[in-house]
């Protein structure tokens, strides 16, 4: 984005503006006419036009998921307003602080977006249609009770009077907002539930929305960083004489734990930083290398007692009387986010004290905190400009680097708008990755193959204690932000007695009916920093779904069958496999060459169940031919958009399946890119078909329930083809030739 201002009108508008709210996209402040007419604000959420275009604030973030339409149509619907005339703007997280968090959560992050607003957006719509009645019912001199409305204009049944809502939005403002309002039974939605367009796709088409990347301010500065290679270390000395006689070079900044030229371009910044000779202390890591972290998760497994998250029944007792015992070792990887845009924050410390923020975040209040405690400012006296986000998956919410750095670099040229941009190396090697971890899971069968007893041993790194450790200084900036992402994410990232939910989750929450039952979990960190990817702790389905096909095999059944076996009758979980196994036609033969394998899930609120038809090539060769997935999230916003993230999160795990892996290797990350670091292509792409069986009387999440089955139904594919059994990603890794 261009901004064709001067530099001494931009002044002038931002002084005026002091924290005020950056209204909708691309910064219309600037181009809004002097004389246009005045817009009303109806309550926090809603912003009214004499024209009647509403304008709908969206606190979460936007990040591809669709929430920010599914937010309006919750608003829109209990408004009752014309669906063509809606927009939408970020609310400011400074205004989210002087209004006394009006806006409630600003995070995004575990399909919490629609699930942990819904109930407050949608009085909040309620409140404005009840508030606009009564104005035009004091105008009229009516009892508001013989009032309508419908799509935006007001009607009196008994006289046949019209208001629009534009009309009354000013008087409407003036009322006291009722004390209860009724929401609108799902039944009764005309606008919510229903496949609406996205509103933030049109202007996506013709490249209109403004990312973190896409920020211009006039006499803007860019910064390029270059971080210690090895987790946890420091700038030593650094030499940075050559480069600060590089063309364009403005000022080089050293930290703690980074280095970053300053410079009139990106390109020029990161040309001069390469020329910057630094030497890092590893802090003792240096040697740190898969080998290293294999046997610091396998110290943990070898442990005899470990903390319990959970304890059913006397499952050693069982086991030791069990007619067969099956056992297994499954493991999985490191993995980086890999957002199509880097990690990205401009920051400009103005001369009058005040600091403003543009990101991608998943998060504005820890963005807002990061910004504030690294400037030493009170956090009214910083705003932050949401962004849209290109790919979020978890990188940008809690772990807020990116920002404090944004904000330490421009502190080093105050006055001066300076954007940060991480290049893709630094992104791919100094993210906060999936947590690598092995898993021992033992079982026992009774005579007649059923599951008896399951005791599970998991070592893996806590996500909750990666960010108290690594997230260095302001580390209580840091701390606030992983609470702030916490609430967002709930149960999940709950660190109890020495366990973190995440790193547990689908043993210590079974949904199987097995009567002895044992989780013990190995906390094990590494100098690797761990963060929430995409469903945290989901590697944990591939684990315990592909067993349970090892048990369904070593009983003699068919894999569906013996689920179905371990879930009590009505169990949501029993609904959407019987959906899946239907919808993809279970139970009869796929076609030649094609095998087929199911997986069941539950997480972030939703309830989901997947049948995956794979091939395998003589040479090994595995190629994802069709998935069909089932999904119970209680209500469906937008069925179109729920779709739509559950192919995303198809290709989005297709990658980690496949091919992606991150490896350590003398302290340092080995993948640098996308040469190594392969994304899935179109090629890649299966069909999905998604089943959508909502039931009700719940809220569940899409952002990533469908990613949870992708792993074991792929996997146990994969096993039925070949007759080998898959126990570790990435399948580039396995030979799966034909047995």
């Amino acid at each position: 984005m261009t901004i064709a201002v001067s530099r001494r009108e931009f002044l002038k508008v931002s002084a005026a503006l002091g924290g005020g709210l950056a209204l909708e996209f691309g910064f219309p402040w600037m181009s809004k006419a002097a004389d246009a007419p005045a817009a009303t604000e109806v309550n926090a959420w809603i912003v009214i036009h004499p024209d009647d275009r509403v304008v709908i604030r969206i606190a979460r973030s936007e990040m591809g998921q669709g929430t920010l339409t599914a937010l309006a149509q919750l608003v829109a619907e209990e408004l009752d307003c014309d669906w063509a005339k809606v927009s939408t703007e970020f609310a400011s997280p400074n205004e989210n602080v002087r209004r006394n968090r009006i806006w409630g959560s600003m995070s995004t992050g575990g399909s919490q977006g629609v699930r942990a607003s819904q109930d407050y957006v949608r009085r909040a719509g309620a409140s404005a249609r009840e508030l606009l009645i009564a104005a035009a019912a004091v105008q009229w001199q009516v009892a508001p009770s013989e009032c309508t409305v419908d799509r935006g204009v007001i009607s009196h049944r008994p006289s046949g009077r019209t208001l629009r809502y534009g009309q009354v939005a000013g008087a409407a403002a003036k009322l006291a907002p009722p004390r209860e309002v009724r929401l609108r039974d799902p039944k009764e939605w005309k606008i919510a539930g229903k496949p609406l367009h996205r509103l933030d796709i049109p202007d996506k088409v013709l490249g209109k929305p403004v990312f973190a990347v896409d920020v211009r301010l006039p006499g803007m500065l860019h910064a390029s960083i270059a971080q210690c290679p090895v987790f946890g270390g420091t700038v030593a000395r650094i030499d940075s004489r050559e480069a600060e006689k590089m063309r364009g070079v403005k000022k080089i900044v050293r930290e703690a734990n980074f280095v970053a030229v300053v410079a009139d371009s990106w390109w020029r910044a990161n040309e001069a930083l390469k020329k910057v000779r630094i030497e890092w202390d590893a802090a003792g890591n240096g040697g740190a290398s898969n080998e290293t972290i294999e046997a610091m998760l396998r110290e943990g497994l070898a442990q005899s007692v470990l903390p319990k998250a959970r304890e059913l029944g006397n499952p050693q007792a069982a086991l030791a009387s069990a007619a067969k015992v099956i056992e297994a070792e499954y493991r999985s990887p490191y993995l980086n986010h890999a957002t199509m845009e880097p990690q990205t924050c401009t920051a400009w410390l103005r001369s009058d004290g005040f600091l403003e923020v543009w990101t991608s975040t998943q998060n504005g209040e820890a963005s807002l905190s990061a910004a504030a405690e690294t400037a030493g400012l009170p956090p009214e006296k910083v705003e932050v400009h949401k962004m849209m986000l290109g790919g979020g998956f978890g990188r940008r919410g809690a772990p807020q680097d990116f920002v404090r750095q944004g904000v330490a670099i421009a502190k080093a040229l105050p006055g001066v708008p300076v954007k940060l941009m991480w290049s893709r190396e630094e992104d791919m090697q100094h993210g906060f990755y999936r947590p690598a971890s092995i898993v021992r899971m033992k079982a026992g069968l009774d005579a007649k193959g059923n599951l008896i007893a399951l005791h599970t041993k998991i070592a893996c790194p806590s996500i909750t204690q990666s960010f108290a450790q690594y997230n260095a200084p302001p580390a209580s900036s840091v701390i606030a932000a992983a609470k702030s992402m916490a609430r967002g994410l709930m149960s999940q990232v709950a660190l109890k007695d020495q366990i973190d939910s995440s790193a547990v989750r689908a043993f210590s929450d079974l949904p199987y009916e097995v009567p002895n039952q044992q989780v013990d979990y190995a906390m094990r960190n590494g100098h690797v920093p761990v963060g929430y990817w995409r469903a945290p702790g989901q590697q944990n389905e591939f684990y315990r779904e592909c067993f349970i096909d090892e048990l369904a095999l070593a009983a003699g059944k068919d894999p569906v069958d013996y689920r179905l076996a371990l879930l009590k009758e009505g169990d949501k979980h029993r609904l959407v496999l019987q959906a899946v196994a239907k919808a993809a036609n279970w139970g009869t033969p796929p076609p030649a060459g094609v095998q087929r394998g199911v997986a069941l899930a539950y997480g972030f609120g939703s309830y989901a169940a997947m049948v995956a038809d794979v091939s395998v090539s003589a040479q090994g060769e595995v190629k994802v031919r069709r998935i069909v997935v089932a999904i119970d999230s209680g209500h469906v916003v937008n069925p179109d958009t729920c779709r739509a993230q559950a192919e995303s999160n198809v290709i989005f795990g297709l990658g980690a399946v496949l091919n992606q892996e991150i490896n350590v290797k003398n302290g340092r990350v080995v993948e640098s890119n996308f040469h190594d670091f392969p994304l899935p292509a179109i090629a890649d792409m299966p069909q999905v078909e998604t089943v959508l069986v909502p039931t009700g009387g719940f809220w569940g999440g899409h952002g990533e329930p469908a990613i949870l089955p992708l792993a074991p139904a792929v996997c146990n594919a994969v096993s039925r083809a070949t007759g080998r059994r898959v126990r570790s990603l990435p399948l580039k890794h396995l030979d799966l030739r034909r047995a």
